[in-house]
């Protein structure tokens, strides 16, 4: 175990040259194929599906790019509001203490160290090419309700078709994983717990809150990599991962291409009033937003939803069409859909090809 100053931090990552040189989307599409696919309506809604829209202060419909920039600030600032205050300041890029590495899938593979509030210290992943480009494109990725965390996106443990990380870093990318604070090591989930740990610290903020400040000091972190793009971020999560990935996108908006699988994009697609998320206020008959002005804040940037009909499928559809009109704002085409492959809480092999074709497309 060693503790790296920035510099050295650096140097050790550069210097790893082994293996072939790895490229990354060198020829782009400009749209995926099948977009038109994700931006078309299920033949049947389920029962009970609510209509929702994007509308102003005053209940209208949004029509112009002006007035959605108008609005726009204040939509942020209530979700801001309600998530409570951000446990900690970000105003510089942690150190990082590396813990162990290997490169024993064809990438420089890091266990790494920092602290994300004073004294509260996280682990994550950092995956790079063996042969990194002079700018490669960064990819938060953040893993799902699974005891190992973060060595699932690592492809340290777990099914293979979830180590988003892993691949990603074979395609190319350079990803961090990092552990989201319900798990206090890297191989046990402990929500309540730590969910009240937290809660006494910061009494004003929600679980949700901490979620989407780690989720951004993951990605201080990918931008301060003199070897990444800082203009091509991405980030991709599953369940879990998944409700982080869409608060990341809503509100860092260094974050271009967003892919969330199985999240459950509605407050009651599942448990996002318990208190390491929303909370139980979300319960309450005085709670009417939705999280389709997340979407609607995440335009025109590519956002990708993908269900398999458990947390989210068609069910989801609402959210995608009503954010559509705010995306198409900013010109065509819009890049915004939902992808469901029926397959349940999973990553079939179909919904993993097009995981990738996004990205090589869009970031």
């Amino acid at each position: 175990m060693a503790t790296f100053d920035r510099r050295d931090f650096l140097a050790a990552c550069a210097a790893s040259t082994l293996g072939p040189q790895l490229t990354f989307a060198a020829d782009k599409q400009r749209e995926v194929p099948w977009l038109t696919e994700v931006q078309t309506a299920p033949k049947q809604l389920p029962l009970g599906v609510a209509h929702l829209r994007v509308t102003d202060r005053n209940g209208e419909p949004i029509t112009t790019i002006e007035q959605w920039q108008r609005e726009r600030d204040s939509v942020r600032q209530w979700w801001l509001d309600f998530l409570g205050p951000m446990p900690a300041k970000r105003d510089h890029v942690p150190m990082l203490e590396v813990i162990e590495e290997d490169r024993d899938a064809g990438v420089l593979r890091q266990r790494i160290r920092y602290e994300v509030e004073p004294g509260i210290t996280t682990e994550a992943y950092l995956l790079q090419p063996l042969q990194p480009q002079a700018k490669c494109p960064g990819v938060a990725v953040f893993h799902s309700t699974v005891d190992h965390s973060i060595r699932q996106p690592a492809g340290v443990e777990g099914k293979p078709e979830k180590a988003f990380g892993l691949k990603l870093a074979q395609r190319g990318c350079v990803t961090i994983s990092p552990r989201n604070y319900l798990w206090p090591t890297n191989d046990k989930i402990s929500a309540q717990p730590e969910a009240d740990r937290f809660h006494q610290r910061h009494p004003k903020s929600t679980g949700m809150s901490r979620m989407l400040h780690d989720s951004s000091v993951a990605v201080d972190i990918l931008c301060s990599l003199p070897y990444v793009d800082t203009s091509r971020i991405g980030s991709i999560g599953h369940s879990l991962g998944a409700k982080e990935v869409l608060y990341l996108a809503a509100f860092d908006e260094r974050v271009k291409v967003t892919i969330s699988s199985e999240g459950g994009v509605g407050t009651k697609f599942s448990n996002w009033n318990a208190d390491w998320y929303l909370g139980k206020g979300i319960d309450s008959p005085d709670f009417t937003r939705e999280q389709h002005e997340l979407l609607a804040l995440a335009a025109p940037r590519p956002f990708l939803l993908l269900g398999g009909d458990s947390a989210d499928g068609d069910r989801s559809w609402p959210f995608i069409e009503a954010a559509l009109p705010i995306y198409k704002l900013y010109g065509e085409p819009a890049r915004l859909g939902l992808f469901n492959h029926q397959q349940g809480h999973a990553v079939p092999p179909l919904a993993e090809e097009r995981i990738y074709e996004w990205f090589d497309t869009y970031l």
